[in-house]
């Protein structure tokens, strides 16, 4: 074999690091949209919603477990992709692989410029959001768990204030409503004292019946609009490194699955 040739071919072998750093990488993302989906089926299954799917439609308010079913499925799909794409050199999996990924970032990108040009509709959009979430609060114990988890963590009741929970049947303050939280809020939205170790579930009973000035030494009085545009404006350069890491990663991806598409390619041209 010439001198020449012999470099051609060189040129044109497939590279190892790259193939193997993609079916690495991916494998990964594989494994963990598969926990994310094991998730979401197991807490469905928990719930009976295997067992009857049109329950599926019944909850008012968002289920987290959708969260888990949505993001696992397309993380599994596409780790599936990039691995056995890169692993048998397959280019037509390591093309959908870079177009679906480069699809996703493409939408990130658009609903973050969208979320920046129409911050006031996105805020009236969180806000119907959290009320609908409220309204369903003791429909899923899943849902219930997150609205408790966000009051909690933003010290917070309701999307603009405790009144939120008139939108609720259990917590509003009708004369007809013969709940024992009536005119209540959940624990969640409960100022926690420091010397108790247990969480008082019925710190919240009654406490709207309360002047504006007395509830604010028991309950959070701030709404989680507010309150999460303030952590939001707090945290900016946190969450704005999240999501340049995660545009960053998706970007390499879509490179190191184009660069072995292209090292593939050269070879099949040399046969």
């Amino acid at each position: 074999m010439s001198r020449n040739k012999h470099q051609h071919l060189k040129g044109s072998e497939v590279s190892c690091c790259v193939k193997y750093f993609l079916f690495g990488f991916n494998i990964l993302f594989w494994l963990l949209g598969a926990a994310f989906l094991c998730i979401g089926v197991w807490a469905w299954a928990e719930k009976g919603v295997l067992s009857n799917l049109s329950s599926i439609t019944d909850l008012g308010g968002f289920d987290p477990v959708w969260l888990f079913i949505v993001v696992g499925g397309v993380m599994f799909v596409l780790g599936f992709a990039g691995c056995i794409g890169a692993l048998r050199e397959n280019t037509l999996l390591l093309k959908f692989f870079s177009v679906f990924l480069g699809l996703i970032f493409f939408l990130e990108l658009t609903a973050g410029i969208l979320a920046f040009v129409f911050k006031d509709w996105i805020k009236d959009q969180l806000n119907f959001f959290i009320n609908n979430n409220v309204k369903a609060y003791r429909d899923d114990i899943d849902l219930q768990n997150l609205i408790d988890f966000a009051q909690e963590y933003w010290s917070c009741c309701g999307a603009h204030g405790p009144d939120d929970w008139n939108l609720n049947i259990y917590f509003n303050c009708t004369e007809p409503n013969p709940s024992r939280e009536r005119c209540g809020v959940p624990f969640s939205c409960c100022v926690k004292d420091p010397a108790e170790d247990v969480i008082n579930t019925q710190c919240g009973y009654d406490v709207r019946l309360q002047l504006e000035l007395d509830r604010q030494k028991y309950i959070y009085t701030k709404g989680c609009v507010g309150q999460f545009e303030k952590w939001l404006q707090d945290n900016l350069i946190i969450v704005a490194g999240i999501f340049v890491g995660v545009a960053l990663l998706q970007i390499f991806g879509i490179c190191l699955a184009q660069n072995l598409v292209s090292d593939v390619n050269a070879v099949k041209a040399n046969w």
